[in-house]
């Protein structure tokens, strides 16, 4: 997986969130499981998704949903038990079907970057499940991440 670029033009969505990692986010060992990142970015995607216009009220109304077709994540540093982690997420680059969305986790305390994270996205119109494109005015408002990934 390429890098994560934090985002540099001011007008990239993009969304922050924290989490305290509980015992059941760890293993015997009290490191946390590889699954439970996959809980944190989900929280934060859903924070972001609604900064884009697809929040969770307007979800259930229309039945368009943002689907998750891939994913790529690097596990850097174990966190555990105990930690306080904040995920940052940002729309990364989209074209006309489908977005890509990047998140990292780091550690409050030091700033240690634990996991970094792609996911790429299309909307889906449900009960068909057929792809939908994307909105026409996220061209206008995010001219800078058209094909940038």
């Amino acid at each position: 997986m390429q890098g994560a670029q934090h985002p540099q033009h001011p007008s990239t969505p993009e969304v922050r969130t924290e989490v305290q990692v509980m015992f059941f986010d760890t293993d015997c060992a009290a490191v946390v499981h590889n699954i439970a990142y996959l809980r944190f970015i989900e929280t934060a995607r859903t924070y972001l998704a609604e900064q884009l216009g697809m929040g969770l009220a307007e979800m259930a109304k229309t039945s368009l949903f943002p689907v998750v077709a891939r994913t790529e994540i690097d596990y850097k540093k174990p966190a555990v038990l105990g930690d306080k982690l904040v995920v940052h997420g940002w729309l990364e680059s989209f074209d006309r079907s489908r977005f890509w969305c990047a998140f990292e986790i780091r550690r409050e305390s030091d700033q240690v970057l634990m996991v970094s994270s792609r996911q790429m996205l299309a909307l889906v119109q449900m009960p068909a499940g057929r792809p939908v494109r994307l909105p026409a005015e996220w061209q206008e408002r995010y001219p800078h991440l058209v094909g940038n990934h």
